[in-house]
């Protein structure tokens, strides 16, 4: 009755055909890859405004230099946005990164399924789409030598939008916690 020395056992081998659909979750990798590529633009991106920021800062005003700022912050947001679709999209739907006891792992892939990565996307995007309400409102009220390019239906729009963004968060965390409350 001694298991120390039996050996772990070995799943099952599937069928060709449950195999092949298994196996077709591998056809997302190429997406997780373009997604870094993408990322890698988004740091072009930022060192490329950073570096614009730095070189011309003397000759911008207090509110170009916000603008500038806010278009880094939503750079980042993006950026964030991407680690958690590339991490926790191949995490959840290809295979195990095997980061457990890794001191970088994120504290939120220990967690993390489809529900918990839909919410936490749209928190995201809510962050995103805040950011690019806040610049525009700071835009359309900018008294500059430009005129400003919103229109008040634009802005309403976005508000719309943005707030559309926020019920549709609060509706999927919603879904999320009644699924987690029927599965417990």
């Amino acid at each position: 009755m001694d298991h120390i020395h039996d050996k772990p056992s070995r799943p099952a081998a599937l069928k060709p055909l449950p195999s092949l659909i298994f196996s077709s979750r591998w056809l997302q990798l190429p997406l997780y890859l373009g997604l870094i590529v993408a990322q890698c633009v988004y740091v072009f991106l930022f060192l490329k405004e950073l570096v614009h920021l730095v070189l011309h800062a003397a000759d911008f005003s207090e509110m170009q230099i916000m603008l500038v700022v806010l278009g880094l912050i939503d750079v980042v947001m993006i950026s964030n946005l991407l680690v958690m679709v590339i991490v926790g999209g191949y995490e959840t739907f290809v295979s195990r990164l095997h980061l457990h006891g890794h001191p970088d792992q994120p504290e939120w892939l220990s967690h993390v399924n489809a529900g918990v990565l839909k919410v936490k996307l749209a928190m995201a995007i809510i962050g995103i789409s805040s950011i690019h309400l806040l610049r525009t409102f700071i835009e359309a009220g900018y008294v500059g030598t430009a005129k400003s390019t919103y229109t008040e239906a634009g802005i309403i729009l976005q508000t719309v939008i943005h707030s559309v963004f926020i019920l549709s968060a609060i509706g999927i965390a919603y879904v999320d916690r009644m699924t987690q409350a029927k599965d417990h």
